[in-house]
C-alpha cells in the first residue's frame, strides 16, 4: 500500500526519495480518495490518502539521505545464501497477516510476491530472500519487495509489528525475468519502536533501491484491515 500512495509523490532532483507514514489501517476492498496538496508544514508537497474523512496515510518527497542505511556494514546476501535463508523464514511456521502481497504463506504467487525473507546464519542478523520479477514490475512492487523482509528482520516473528513510517529510493526498476536478491537488517529498537534498513539488488550486484522503516509493535486483532465500516 505504501507503494501506491508513493506512486503519486513528485519527486525532485534534491528530493529523490519518497517518505509515507501510515496514520491508521487501510481498508480492503474500496475505493480510497487521493488528495494532493500544494504544500505541507515544511514547504513540501503532500499526498493524502483518505477513506472518507478518515486519514490512512501520507506522503511526500524526501532527501536521499532520509533512506539511510543505518551504520551497520551490511552487502547484500548472495544468491546461495539467500536461497538458504528461505528456509529459515519464521513465517512459514506462524505469520502474523498470512495474506499479505509481499510475505504472506496464504497467497498464490500469481498475485503476490510470496518473498521468504529468512534469517542468514552468518550472524549479522541480516534476513535475505529472492525476488522473482514480474513481468510489468512497477515501483510499488519494489516497494512491496522493500517493505517485509524489514520487518522480519526487526523481529517481527513472534511480535507482530505494522509499518509506521517508510523512506525509500527506487533508482531503478528490475528487469522483468530477473531474479533480484532482497536483503534486509534492524538498524535499532526502543520500546514498541523497531528500525529496519532493506535493500534490493540485481543479479549482477547494482543497488535497484533501498529502504529505511519504522515498525510499531501491536496486537495483531486491533489493526487487520476492514471490508466494511
Amino acid at each position: 500500500m505504501s507503494g501506491a500512495v508513493a506512486a503519486h509523490v513528485q519527486t525532485t532532483s534534491d528530493r529523490p526519495a519518497v517518505t509515507v507514514r501510515l496514520a491508521s489501517p487501510p481498508p480492503l476492498d474500496r475505493v480510497l480518495t487521493v488528495q494532493s496538496e500544494p504544500t505541507g508544514d515544511d514547504g513540501v508537497p503532500v499526498v493524502r490518502l483518505l477513506d472518507g474523512e478518515r486519514l490512512v496515510a501520507t506522503a511526500g518527497s524526501a532527501p536521499a539521505a532520509d533512506a539511510a542505511l543505518g551504520d551497520v556494514d551490511a552487502p547484500p546476501a548472495t544468491y546461495e545464501e539467500a536461497a538458504a535463508a528461505e528456509k529459515r523464514y519464521e513465517g512459514l511456521a506462524d505469520h502474523p497477516f498470512p495474506t499479505c502481497f509481499a510475505c504472506g504463506t496464504e497467497r498464490d504467487p500469481g498475485d503476490a510476491l510470496c518473498l521468504r525473507p529468512g534469517p542468514l546464519d552468518d550472524g549479522t542478523g541480516r534476513h535475505a530472500c529472492r525476488w522473482q520479477v514480474p513481468d510489468g514490475v512497477d515501483a510499488p512492487q519494489v516497494w512491496a519487495a522493500l517493505d517485509c523482509p524489514g520487518g522480519w528482520s526487526a523481529g517481527v516473528a513472534g511480535r507482530p509489528m505494522v509499518l509506521g513510517t517508510m523512506t525509500a529510493l527506487v533508482h531503478t526498476l528490475p528487469e522483468p525475468g530477473t531474479t533480484c536478491i532482497v536483503t534486509a537488517w534492524q538498524t535499532g529498537a526502543q520500546g514498541r519502536r523497531h528500525w529496519s534498513a532493506t535493500t534490493v539488488h540485481s543479479p549482477d550486484g547494482r543497488l535497484v533501491a533501498r529502504a529505511a522503516a519504522v515498525w510499531i509493535a501491536v496486537d495483531p486483532a486491533t489493526i487487520r484491515p476492514t471490508s466494511h465500516h
